[in-house]
């Protein structure tokens, strides 16, 4: 395949960035590369113009606090992984980018370009939802503020406009008594992630006081999976809570709209759903500082 000829156009700044998309309202926005520029080397994208942020020092990088975690759009998933203050904070989206791709995916590859183009098997995408996040974009008028279970949701109210740029995603900081996991299966032949479970979990005591769950590749899109959820909040905690707790991972979901290819078939994502949301809740307990008994 022979890609087509575009113009190249670098953003000075976020400002920059805006006004290139108002001149070119046809461009696509670079980043990291990992979406785009397959796209247009298998020619399911033909841009005319190619606006490239990934310069624009405002939104790169990682600040933590004792209340949120801000990662600017540009940020590397490999700089994510070398984050130590991060494992701690936003355990779940550490452990997520450290399993995406290989080396080479993860030193180009950015956070806000995977969330704006996001794939059905995105690890980031169910690391996201369960850490509570929110996704801030500017547009040329204003600056939203999208919950991560709205901007994965097939909404076009909440989907990023093509004149808005994604700066910034903020996570609420982990306390002491917080704990986050990623699980994955990885697909054997593609290397992508066939299915993921993203679990945060806050304890008092021995009883959950929050809870979120999310997965990945079970859908075209993250999905939360709030009947789990729901099992767990208030409730102490013990293997036979956790277990059916994720025995009603599937509660909810349309078995008609599952994934089903060449990699692993509808059924046998339903099969390992249930597993994998134990594993996460279970590591999840595990760092928020409780024993489970079994």
């Amino acid at each position: 395949m022979h890609p087509g000829t575009y113009e190249y156009l670098s953003a000075e700044s976020v400002d920059h960035a805006l006004d290139l998309l108002v001149d070119h309202p046809d461009a696509e926005l670079l980043a990291g590369g990992h979406s785009l520029l397959p796209a247009i080397t298998n020619e399911a994208a033909d841009p005319d113009v190619v606006v490239d942020i990934s310069e624009i020092d405002a939104i790169r990088g990682i600040e933590v606090t004792d209340d949120v975690v801000e990662i600017g759009a540009v940020t590397t998933y490999a700089e994510l992984q070398d984050a130590a203050r991060l494992r701690d904070a936003a355990t779940a989206v550490a452990e997520a980018v450290s399993v995406i791709g290989d080396e080479q995916v993860r030193n180009r590859g950015t956070i806000g370009g995977n969330l704006a183009h996001p794939v059905r098997v995105s690890d980031l995408s169910a690391a996201i939802i369960a850490s509570d996040a929110t996704i801030v974009t500017v547009g040329p008028h204003s600056e939203r503020r999208i919950a991560a279970a709205d901007f994965f949701a097939p909404n076009p109210a909440t989907d990023l406009a093509a004149d808005e740029l994604l700066t910034t995603v903020e996570i609420p900081a982990s306390t002491g008594e917080t704990g986050g996991a990623y699980v994955k299966q990885q697909s054997v032949t593609m290397r992508y992630s066939l299915l993921g479970v993203a679990a945060r979990m806050t304890v008092e005591g021995d009883r959950v006081s929050a809870i979120r769950v999310a997965a990945n590749g079970v859908t075209e899109r993250g999905v939360g999976l709030e009947p789990v959820e729901d099992t767990l909040r208030g409730e102490r905690l013990d293997g036979d809570t956790i277990e059916t707790a994720a025995s009603r991972a599937l509660d909810g979901i349309d078995t008609e709209a599952m994934i089903d290819d060449d990699q692993a078939s509808a059924a046998y994502r339903a099969d390992l759903l249930p597993t994998y949301t134990e594993q996460a809740l279970e590591t999840a307990a595990e760092r928020a500082g409780v024993d489970v008994p079994a």
